[in-house]
């Protein structure tokens, strides 16, 4: 397995693949590898030929300059959890490996057709403009046929198939579902962060979202919002930001139980802001 930090060394590594005619898979990430990352390097691994993960953690795409600084980085071990799953290359690059000047200080502009102005787009501004920057950089670096991304964060794996249509590019999003720790917490690189009082409360997030499923049909989506959202703010210790029921395709706020609906929250356990969701059936 191959550690590359240069844009140049990557694009010919990369040449070197295609004209061998192996495909190739692709997990870009932000480091601070889990059981959740290791299972998409897995999947890339059992259907492409040569998989590439990539550890970067990209700076224009947090709105919180605390939260950058504060977010884990521990290439070693990254490296080391790879190692076993069959990765062929890692692409570790650093800020002035990807951004011009420019680039860092001005916000990417695409077009998200509203994706990003709910939930996550909403309390936190420009950070979708950052995720697509950086990740239509890695697909042109990459070339990946297949490309994997985790359930965990819905919003963004939306505005990642958006990207590819719009840009007409050719790669398959390949949406994998969320990886959850025994007690049902989904697995974050935030969780290092919980204390391990914090992790015994934050367990109760996925409790609550799966026991929300039986109340439907009997509450509609607007009712069971307010009633998830408060069962949580009750618990000490978390504080909910959001909690929306929205139409799995557009994002926007459900009324009915007509169509597939996702609920999708975000919670601080402390000062770690946590995020999960659950799909609803249809009614």
């Amino acid at each position: 397995m191959k550690i590359i930090s240069n844009v140049e060394e990557l694009r010919s590594e990369i040449q070197s693949v295609k004209n061998a005619g192996r495909t190739i898979g692709f997990v870009p990430t932000m480091g601070a590898l889990h059981d959740g990352h290791i299972s998409l390097v897995e999947r890339s691994v059992s259907e492409n030929d040569f998989n590439v993960v990539s550890i970067f953690v990209n700076p224009t795409q947090f709105n919180n300059l605390t939260d950058l600084e504060k977010y884990p980085r521990k290439i070693e071990a990254d490296a080391q959890l790879l190692t076993a799953t069959g990765c062929d290359l890692i692409f570790a690059p650093q800020p002035s490996d990807i951004y011009t000047v420019d680039e860092m200080k001005q916000a990417f502009e695409f077009d998200f057709g509203g994706l990003d102005k709910v939930m996550e787009g909403k309390f936190r501004p420009g950070h979708f403009n950052g995720v697509v920057q950086i990740v239509s950089k890695l697909f042109a670096l990459v070339c990946p046929v297949k490309a994997y991304f985790g359930e965990k964060d819905f919003q963004q794996l939306a505005i990642i198939h958006r990207m590819v249509n719009v840009l007409n590019m050719s790669v398959e999003i390949v949406d994998c579902p969320i990886v959850r720790e025994s007690g049902g917490l989904a697995m974050s690189s935030r969780n290092e962060r919980l204390t391990p009082e914090q992790r015994k409360i934050a367990v109760n997030i996925s409790k609550i979202l799966s026991e929300s499923r039986n109340f439907v049909p009997d509450l509609n989506p607007v009712e069971l919002k307010h009633l998830v959202t408060e069962r949580l703010n009750e618990i000490d210790g978390l504080e909910v930001e959001y909690y929306e029921i929205a139409n799995i395709e557009t994002l926007q706020t459900a009324t009915n139980w007509e169509k597939p609906t996702v609920g999708c929250v975000a919670v601080f356990c402390g000062e770690v802001r946590l995020i999960d969701n659950i799909k609803y059936p249809t009614v």
